[in-house]
């Protein structure tokens, strides 16, 4: 095996690398500081795969790059809703193991629900990835990677990032940030930090954490109930993340950033869908700087079901004069499972 073979074999894909990483690696090969930047630019703003492309890297340079892998994932499959509005990705990780990815167009808006661990610890029980159980956590590398393949094969330019995928974020937290941080380097994808919104279902210390670290980009907090109570039936996280310090934690959030929070709320039909239920979130949620997203619920052939039109409906007329923005996420790749709750990678979906 020669040198370069040696250096190829032992080498993790550059996606993932920061700016600061691939000057080290250039170095490592016996470059200038500047190549790694170069490098930077071809993988992350020009999202350029063949080496024998990046056309400003001396050609010595290209040679001892052939070889070295690039991209962490594999693509595997990809489903197209009904409405051809939703797209869902399955991607193969190095590991063997296998993640979900959502594409979502409306009107000139293109989101992109990106994946952070194989499976989910948090087990809430009305989502499908936590049935999967925890498995492994993705590298900021595999977290960035989804978006730069869906990035290289769809024709309009993604907009919006949405880590909202499998898994929970702030327990893979470094990794999280690291690909965030990506996303919004002025030098690489560029994307705005307010196109990019983390979603947590409730890591109070995380929460506390986001916001002392001052992440520029929006917080998602998965509320999914009006009280204690309530919300333990469906997210066994309460137990040891309690509903108040939940709220408390946001609160903080809100002064420390100075933004706004959202709150995602599941609507499940007799559970959490009352008028009654909207009475106490208006209350709970009027003295904080947020936004109400609801969510009716996407069915995984569990115990609990969508609320009819009817009941959707009168719940939110209820929070007609809420003194926060209220809006309502209707799912559009329920027909394909790429629903909010529904991503899950079962041994079909690798065929």
């Amino acid at each position: 095996m020669t040198m370069l073979e040696n250096v190829a074999k032992e080498q993790k894909p550059l996606i993932g690398k920061s700016m600061e990483d691939l000057e080290a690696f250039a170095q490592s090969l016996g470059q200038e500081l500047f190549r790694g930047r170069q490098l930077f630019d071809w993988i992350y703003r020009k999202n350029v795969y063949n080496f024998s492309e990046m056309s400003d890297l001396p050609h010595s340079f290209r040679e001892k790059l052939f070889g070295i892998p690039l991209h962490p994932l594999r693509m595997v499959n990809d489903h197209v809703s009904n409405s051809k509005q939703t797209q869902k990705f399955l991607f193969e990780l190095e590991s063997g193991e296998f993640i979900e990815s959502v594409l979502m167009k409306d009107g000139k808006r293109v989101t992109v629900c990106l994946s952070t661990q194989v499976g989910c610890a948090v087990d809430c029980d009305f989502c499908a990835t936590g049935k999967m159980g925890f498995i492994q956590n993705l590298t900021a590398g595999e977290i960035v990677d989804q978006f730069l393949q869906l990035q290289n094969i769809i024709k309009d330019k993604i907009t919006n990032v949405v880590f909202m995928g499998m898994g929970e974020p702030f327990l893979n937290y470094e990794n999280t940030m690291s690909a965030a941080n990506l996303l919004h380097h002025p030098k690489g994808v560029n994307m705005g930090a307010w196109r990019i919104t983390i979603s947590t279902a409730g890591i109070i210390k995380k929460i506390k954490q986001f916001a002392d670290d001052g992440h520029p980009f929006k917080l998602a907090v998965s509320l999914n109930g009006s009280n204690e109570k309530q919300r333990l039936i469906t997210m066994p996280i309460t137990k040891a993340q309690s509903f108040s310090e939940l709220l408390e934690a946001s609160q903080y959030y809100t002064f420390k950033s100075r933004k706004r929070v959202t709150f995602e709320y599941v609507l499940l039909a007799g559970v959490n869908d009352h008028r009654t239920d909207a009475e106490e979130l208006k209350q709970i949620l009027a003295p904080m700087n947020c936004k109400l997203n609801l969510i009716p619920y996407n069915e995984i052939n569990g115990q609990y079901r969508r609320p009819t039109d009817t009941s959707i409906n009168k719940f939110i007329s209820s929070l007609n004069n809420a003194p926060f923005p209220v809006t309502v996420r209707w799912s559009k790749g329920q027909d394909i499972d790429a629903g909010c709750g529904q991503l899950a990678t079962i041994s079909d979906n690798h065929l």
